[in-house]
C-alpha cells in the first residue's frame, strides 16, 4: 500500500514537472533563451498569455483533482501502460462535461499562453509537436476507454468534444 501511494505522489511530481515546468523550459530554450522581464516583453502580450496559462493551468489542475476524487484513480496512464492506479469510473461531468480530455486541453491553453509570451516559431513548433504526440496518447486512451466502458463511452463520445465543447 505505501509503495503504491509512492508511486502515485511520484507520477503526480513528475508529471507536473514535465507539464509545467519542463515543456516551457524547452520552448525558451529553442527560441534563445528570450528576455522574459516585463519591460522587454509588450505589456499586452504578458497580460494576454499570463491569463491563457493561468486559465490552462486552472483547467488541468481542476481535471486532476475531479479525476482523482471522482473518478477513483488519476491521470498517469501513457501509452496503455498503466504508470499509478488508473481510473475505475467514467468521468463525464465536471470539467469532463467540458471536454474529454481537459487536462490536455488546459495544457494547450497554458502552452499557447507561453508561445504568445515568447512570440518564436521555434516555440511554436515545440507547442506543434508536443500536440501531435498528445494525439497519439489520446488516440491509444480511447482505445482502452471503448474497451473498459464499452456503449458508455461510445454515448459520451458523441455528445462531448475530444478537446473543445
Amino acid at each position: 500500500m505505501k509503495m503504491r501511494k509512492l508511486r502515485e505522489i511520484a507520477g503526480y511530481v513528475l508529471g507536473g514537472l514535465m507539464f509545467v515546468l519542463l515543456i516551457p523550459t524547452v520552448m525558451w530554450l529553442v527560441s534563445g533563451r528570450p528576455g522574459l522581464r516585463f519591460e522587454v516583453v509588450p505589456v499586452v502580450r504578458v497580460v494576454f498569455s499570463f491569463i491563457l496559462a493561468l486559465l490552462g493551468l486552472s483547467l488541468s489542475i481542476w481535471s486532476i483533482v475531479y479525476m482523482r476524487h471522482k473518478g477513483d484513480g488519476n491521470p498517469m496512464d501513457a501509452f496503455g501502460h498503466e504508470v499509478a492506479p488508473r481510473t475505475k469510473h467514467l468521468m463525464t461531468e465536471g470539467p469532463y462535461r467540458l471536454s474529454r480530455n481537459p487536462m490536455l486541453s488546459g495544457s494547450f491553453i497554458y502552452y499557447a499562453g507561453v508561445c504568445i509570451w515568447l512570440w518564436t516559431w521555434q516555440a511554436l513548433l515545440v507547442f506543434v509537436a508536443f500536440i501531435a504526440i498528445m494525439m497519439l496518447q489520446v488516440f491509444s486512451e480511447e482505445k482502452r476507454l471503448r474497451k473498459d466502458f464499452g456503449e458508455e463511452y461510445e454515448d459520451y463520445c458523441r455528445r462531448t468534444g475530444r478537446f473543445w465543447p
